[in-house]
């Protein structure tokens, strides 16, 4: 499996922005000129996050289609076209520019994997194209990417802050952070130190490089700091060798991870005493919204990801947001975004109901499948609610929403 490789830096990706600025720029001016809109997901259909990116897909195709099966956008019918990150970088980087390009899309969704997202996010920002996505590093939003980049995802601080408050909770007296090297892995292990220090516990870091066979010499580093509880921070592929290798070195405190990296996928590839025990966390989808009812029905699964609900947000904010706007245009759809995600409008879970309001001059407020989203001036998603499971004889048992 192919998975994020490096850190994308700040200055890499302006970089990148200032190389790509003059052919972008011209995109999208002709994107403007009257062409049918173009709505693009760009999801890791394959690599690490392989397992998450078609079904985020389908969420989109699904709102496309009942847009346009009422009438479509703004008199016309809505495009879709998609990418794959393959969860690399560099292939996100591709994909983005086939889509700006030559698709001429006027907003790109779904991106997963933070170093995917901060790749393409300075491609977005210089062609006018809005991008919706699913990561979660600090980093992205303090960009200047000019109001082009929102998410719904909650961010790394927010994230660390409810898990590491669920750990102390939990009885937790020595801590420790164990992952790849991603623009997530020191900010997690500096505010869960942050955190626990306050509560007067103690935490212990490692950053270990991708792509081995083994990290037993790793996990014997940390283990030396003799944690009670032990926290992933990588991806599927990785965690599967770190839970193994701690499996074999004995270790017998609680293990947590997200639930990104130990999925279905990861239970199925271990035998069920190395998984046994082990806790996941994820940002909770609203489950009694009907939002969240109409992304089960088009999946036909009681349990939906996270992300394949945020994406079906994705494509009914972006829509409407042009529908706000009266053109299908991402500086157009930037400054209508907030009129029809947050406000005093008429609740809506979805486009249609939503187009067909505005077109009657009233204003609207989605509330999605993921919940509520409201964006701070930076993008950020203002709330969220967290999900934990457990691990028992290899299937998964919830132990909390908060």
């Amino acid at each position: 499996m192919t998975k994020p490789t490096g850190h994308i830096t700040r200055r890499t990706a302006l970089k990148g922005a200032a190389a790509a600025g003059t052919l972008l720029a011209a995109a999208a001016i002709v994107r403007a000129q009257g062409r049918a809109p173009k709505l693009a997901t760009l999801t890791p259909l394959t690599g690490a996050g392989g397992s998450y990116g078609p079904s985020m897909r389908k969420s989109a195709v699904a709102v496309v289609e009942a847009v346009n099966a009422a009438g479509g956008l703004l008199g016309q019918k809505v495009e879709l076209v998609s990418g794959d990150t393959q969860t690399n970088p560099e292939a996100a980087v591709r994909a983005a520019r086939k889509l700006i390009d030559v698709d001429q899309a006027m907003a790109i969704c779904g991106t997963w994997a933070s170093a995917c997202t901060t790749a393409v996010a300075p491609l977005c920002w210089e062609s006018k194209t809005m991008l919706v996505c699913v990561s979660g590093a600090d980093s992205i939003t303090k960009l200047p990417h000019q109001g082009f980049i929102i998410r719904t995802q909650p961010v790394v601080k927010l994230q660390i802050t409810e898990v590491t408050k669920f750990i102390l909770a939990d009885g937790a007296q020595k801590l420790a952070w164990i992952g790849p090297q991603t623009p997530f892995a020191q900010p997690s292990i500096d505010i869960m130190t942050q955190v626990a220090g306050a509560a007067g516990k103690d935490v212990a870091g490692l950053i270990y490089e991708a792509d081995k066979t083994t990290y037993r010499s790793e996990v014997d580093k940390i283990l030396r700091q003799k944690p009670d509880y032990l926290m992933l921070g990588g991806y599927t592929p990785d965690s599967i060798i770190v839970l193994r290798d701690l499996y074999r070195a004995g270790y017998e405190g609680v293990i947590l991870g997200p639930a990104y990296a130990v999925n279905r996928k990861l239970l199925n590839a271990l035998p069920h005493e190395v998984t046994q025990g082990v806790r996941t966390y994820a940002p909770s989808p609203d489950i009694k919204s009907s939002a969240y009812k109409q992304v089960q029905a088009i999946h036909g699964t009681d349990d939906v990801d996270p992300y394949t609900t945020q994406v079906y947000d994705h494509a009914n904010l972006l829509l409407l947001a042009a529908a706000a706007a009266g053109k299908a245009e991402g500086a157009a759809m930037r400054d209508a975004m907030r009129s029809v995600s947050q406000g005093d409008g008429e609740a809506v879970d979805n486009a249609v109901d939503g187009i067909k309001l505005l077109a009657q001059g009233k204003q609207v407020n989605y509330a999605g499948a993921s919940g509520p989203c409201d964006f701070d001036k930076i993008g950020d998603i203002s709330s969220a609610t967290f999900r934990f499971e457990q691990v028992n004889k290899g299937q998964f048992e919830l132990l909390k929403i908060v």
